[in-house]
């Protein structure tokens, strides 16, 4: 196997025996094939939109398979291979569909051939044969523009999945999915890569705009909720993963049953949505980000459901507690389909629960964008009087890599007069941490999950329109952490934007050749991340 997709990969090359995900060679292999089937069906499906025949269906079937195959999703090579057979007939499908209307459709002469095999251990060979993505190029910056295109996509994928789910789709977001895996493995030259990535991060930006609405539209704006960390004696279901529609339906189900919901990583800005909020069985949150999960999980005395992604192979202490629903999977956990919670609501029941209360202070979430714009004439008359000197955007995915106390520890030493958004599970590292106000505004202030990075943008925009100037003209710094692959999307959305001088830790990307990282440098000053009192001193330097 070969994998180089997340921050964790081997020695910072790639994993090749086992993946520190926990992804097995199995599993890498069908990915693989997966991704190579997913390439050819875009060539067909770009050809079948230009001749009118896209289906809503294929649309769907895109985005799901897109997002499985993203860091910490499914791990069961079952799944895999299901959605290859389905991917080979729905080729079939678009071949039949296409050929009375004369439209010729050309592969690459590495695909023509191609015959899906109909055992798994062919399936493998298959899969290992197209040794990952380092062969798309033999020039490795030109292979390195397009292992960040595949992954930038398949962070798309991921938020067009979550949007869809509440209705919110723009046929334009599938086309370019379409458009860029059909054209991995073209000849290209390193400008052509380029523009097809800023395209990438301005179709996420768009993706994200319709999460966002599809998120708002469905349980109303968020609003700053004091959550607490504490636990109600009592049964108890935890949700893990980002999947809001998926609490909305457990909280139904379970409402009236005596079962106390607590969420779980980057769950904790559901508190904050008046549709979910309402609901006075979700009573808390518990634990920290994903890497915690297995020492967390285990400590919980009752059911977890896994939605989308962020799964870590479960233990044999909570191994029949835990069900999974949506593109998350596991060999041998139950997956719930049809949003049927019936199982695991009953395995709940079966739990002790917690035996007493505890008390383990709150947080506050719900700062979206909505809620901070409410109040943005206090925060610009807070910068106009000197108040606030610099705001830190300090956010992105956790890991268990060393080097990740850095954040922390930033947000530990930045002035009083500094303010702190932040998002993702990166948070997590400090966000009990008690801050305090400036002038009535919280000076930690949590923006919501990983796929609410549309309200970082927006506050941005709004924040520079305010004060009649550019982003990169804002007393504004941004720090992030990186994980997986939704991380490579949104920071290719900043670069479209273009925003500069971003800090991007802890390390940077094994799939970034130095050709690449070069021109990152030079075009919109990238900046690894080095010492926390080093680089606040630099940023607070101007």
């Amino acid at each position: 196997m070969f994998c180089n997709q997340c921050e964790q990969t081997s020695k910072g090359a790639g994993c090749t025996v086992v993946g520190v995900c926990g992804k097995n060679s199995e599993v890498a292999a069908l990915q693989d094939l997966l991704t190579f089937s997913l390439r050819r069906l875009a060539i067909y499906a770009r050809a079948a939109h230009q001749a009118g025949l896209i289906t809503t269906e294929l649309n769907y079937f895109i985005t799901e398979t897109l997002f499985s195959t993203l860091t910490n999703v499914n791990f069961d090579a079952s799944d895999f291979i299901s959605w290859l057979e389905k991917a080979e007939k729905k080729i079939e499908l678009l071949k039949e569909k296409l050929m009375p209307l004369g439209v010729e459709v050309v592969l690459p002469a590495s695909m023509e051939s191609f015959v899906l095999a109909k055992e798994m251990p062919q399936m493998l060979e298959q899969g290992q044969d197209l040794a990952g993505l380092e062969k798309l190029s033999g020039d490795p910056d030109l292979n390195s523009l397009q292992q960040l295109l595949l992954y930038g996509v398949r962070g798309i994928a991921a938020y067009a999945h979550h949007a869809a789910i509440l209705g919110q789709e723009d046929q334009s977001v599938y086309d370019f999915i379409y458009e860029a895996l059909a054209d991995l493995g073209s000849e290209k030259d390193m400008n052509e890569w380029l523009t097809l990535l800023m395209k990438c991060g301005e179709i996420n930006l768009r993706a994200m705009e319709l999460l966002d609405a599809g998120n708002t539209g469905s349980f109303g704006h968020p609003v700053p909720t004091p959550v607490a960390l504490g636990t109600k004696a009592g049964k108890c279901i935890l949700v893990s993963g980002h999947d809001l529609r998926d609490l909305k339906i457990l909280l139904e189900q379970t409402d009236g049953k005596g079962i106390n919901i607590y969420t779980h990583g980057e769950m904790l800005p559901a508190h904050g949505y008046p549709e979910l909020k309402k609901y006075k069985h979700l009573v808390g949150h518990y634990g920290t980000a994903w890497q915690n999960q297995k020492k967390e999980f285990a400590a919980f005395p009752g059911v977890i459901l896994m939605t989308t992604n962020c799964i870590q192979e479960p233990q044999i202490a909570y191994a029949q507690n835990i069900f999974t629903t949506g593109p998350v999977g596991w060999p041998g956990v139950a997956h719930v389909e049809n949003k049927d919670f019936s199982v695991v609501i009953n395995r709940a029941l079966e739990l002790p629960g917690f035996e007493y209360d505890s008390d383990k202070g709150m947080v506050l979430a719900g700062f979206a964008h909505s809620a901070v714009l409410g109040v943005a004439g206090a925060i610009v008359e807070a910068v106009k009087n000197g108040a606030i000197k610099h705001f830190l955007l300090v956010g992105g995915c956790d890991g268990a890599r060393a080097g990740r106390s850095y954040y922390s520890e930033l947000v530990d030493k930045a002035p009083n007069d500094t303010i702190i958004l932040t998002l993702g599970c990166g948070k997590f590292r400090f966000f009990d941490y008690q801050l305090g106000d400036i002038q009535g505004i919280p000076r930690l202030i949590d923006l919501g999950q990983c796929n609410d990075a549309y309200s970082a943008v927006q506050i941005a925009v709004a924040l520079a329109k305010a004060f009649d100037c550019e982003v990169n003209d804002l007393p504004l710094s941004l720090v992030l952490s990186w994980y997986e692959q939704k991380a490579v999307s949104i920071l290719l959305s900043l670069l479209y934007l273009g925003i500069k001088n971003i800090r991007l830790g802890p390390s940077l990307p094994a799939f970034v050749s130095p050709g690449v990282l070069q021109f990152l440098v030079d075009n919109f000053g990238i900046k690894p991340i080095s010492s926390a009192e080093g680089d606040l001193r630099a940023i607070l330097a101007g």
